[in-house]
């Protein structure tokens, strides 16, 4: 076993670690303050654990809301505090409210101060720490790539772009040095087959990365070298399998008309206890949308009718499940005969689109009569967005796999909505299929409610388009 490797926690181990710390800090940081202070509010016994559990529940929950363990966010110190700042406050509001779970309301105001302090003091000193000290240099791996000198650069571009802390050091390929061009940063070194267990050895490296499609990359020589870095503990994984973990979206651009052998869909597709639950959800969901729409009806409507001059709701075709085109419902947010040359992306800055309809568009108000459609069971909660049957047409002549998207209900919102900005182009669309794919590749209830709750962030932060 080689003791020169570097210890790497992969993204998920990241927010785990985030997560867990988060908790121990705030709870150590609340005994240090009983312990030292006049403060009761918070106790530690064996007959309150359960005052522990919901506060780390709450805190979870909020922080997850609040973006304190998107991996980007975490890792820039002014960003976090203002995400540290709306966690702690809203965590300690639904505390003070819940005191079924939660102890009492103190009748002595200062312990909330004392109870609110303690948790924004931990969390602040912690995130502060993570920044300075694990974010920029515990988390870096030392990656070599076997590859084609054809996909290399765009490769390398694609896994350190998703995750900056995986660093591709060095590259294999039979194909030599001379021959692969657009390689501008000179750390990252050509690796002759033969000298690879050596440069692995003497480097650092945490993984080798097999991204050739070719089989006679992998010589007789190179093969045996593969199988004792294995033997010694060194990670060998599928380029499209690094790429999946480190971005969550299936690498549909490098695995090309082949990618149905690198995608399982996910058993919930056709679990009916799963698809029961959904439709029940998606049906509740959708009452309490339309009831609390109509407290924005009159608002919406006046709006319209200064700021649009046009019918409030439209209807446009998209396609849904298995091919099968709908109608959908939305407010106006742009002029009218905004189409009067053809179909064309929403772009962003679209002058089409009308001031209050992008005010519309930010908050996503635009979208509650869609609540309609779902009741109707045209559509879901969560599943990739449906397209207009006009470009569903021009992308799958780019994209022949574009229509797998189609295989279940279309959504209101999804993981490539959560995940990516508004896509105006055929190479937006391209990126938020490979993440339509991964929800439809790994669908299950907890990714539906991570779904859910970086929609919260995404409406609560004003990030619509």
């Amino acid at each position: 076993m080689n003791n020169n490797k570097n210890i790497h926690f992969e993204v998920s181990e990241r927010k785990v670690l985030l997560k867990l710390f988060d908790v121990v800090f705030v709870l150590v940081s609340l005994f240090v303050i009983s312990s030292v202070f006049n403060f009761k509010y918070f106790t530690f016994s064996a007959s309150n654990y359960y005052w522990i559990l919901v506060l780390a529940l709450y805190l979870n929950i909020f922080g997850s809301v609040f973006e304190m363990y998107n991996l980007q966010i975490a890792s820039n110190q002014s960003q976090i505090i203002k995400s540290i700042i709306l966690t702690t406050s809203t965590t300690v509001l639904f505390y003070l409210l819940t005191p079924i779970y939660t102890p009492e309301l103190p009748s002595n105001r200062l312990q909330i101060v004392f109870f609110y302090g303690a948790i924004l003091l931990a969390l602040l000193l912690w995130r502060i720490f993570y920044v300075n000290f694990l974010a920029s240099h515990r988390f870096e791996k030392n990656v070599v790539l076997v590859c084609d000198k054809g996909q290399l650069v765009e490769l390398i571009k694609d896994i350190e772009k998703a995750d900056p802390h995986y660093k591709i050091v060095g590259y294999v390929s039979s194909e030599g040095e001379d021959k692969i061009k657009g390689i501008k940063s000179k750390s990252i070194k050509y690796i002759n087959p033969i000298d690879l267990k050596h440069f692995v050895l003497t480097h650092s490296i945490s993984e080798i990365l097999i991204a050739s499609q070719k089989t006679e990359i992998i010589t007789v020589s190179l093969y045996n070298q593969l199988i004792h870095l294995l033997e010694n503990g060194f990670i060998i994984r599928e380029y499209s399998q690094a790429y999946e973990l480190i971005t969550q979206r299936i690498p549909v651009h490098y695995v090309s008309r082949d990618f149905y052998r690198y995608f399982p869909f996910s058993r919930s597709n056709q679990n009916h206890l799963y698809l029961l639950a959904t439709r029940i959800a998606d049906i509740i969901f959708s009452l309490i949308g339309l009831s609390f729409g109509l407290l924005f009806f009159p608002i919406i409507l006046i709006g319209n009718v200064i700021g649009n001059k046009g019918n409030l709701i439209y209807t446009q075709e998209r396609v849904g499940k298995n091919g099968i085109v709908f109608k959908i419902y939305k407010y106006r947010t742009m002029i009218e005969n905004a189409e009067v040359n053809g179909a064309v992306f929403t772009s962003v800055n679209d002058v089409r689109i009308t001031p209050f309809g992008k005010f519309l568009r930010k908050t996503r108000l635009d979208e509650f009569p869609q609540f309609i459609n779902i009741l109707k069971g045209d559509m879901s909660i969560i599943g990739p967005r449906p397209e207009r049957p006009v470009f569903v047409n021009e992308i799958a002549e780019v994209m022949p796999f574009y229509e797998t998207r189609h295989v279940i209900k279309p959504g209101l919102t999804g993981w490539a909505q959560v995940n990516y900005s508004y896509g105006d182009s055929i190479d937006d669309s391209l990126v938020k299929l490979q993440y339509d794919l991964y929800y439809i590749k790994h669908r299950s209830i907890f990714l539906d409610i991570n779904i859910i709750i970086k929609t919260i962030s995404t409406v609560l932060f004003y990030r619509g388009q």
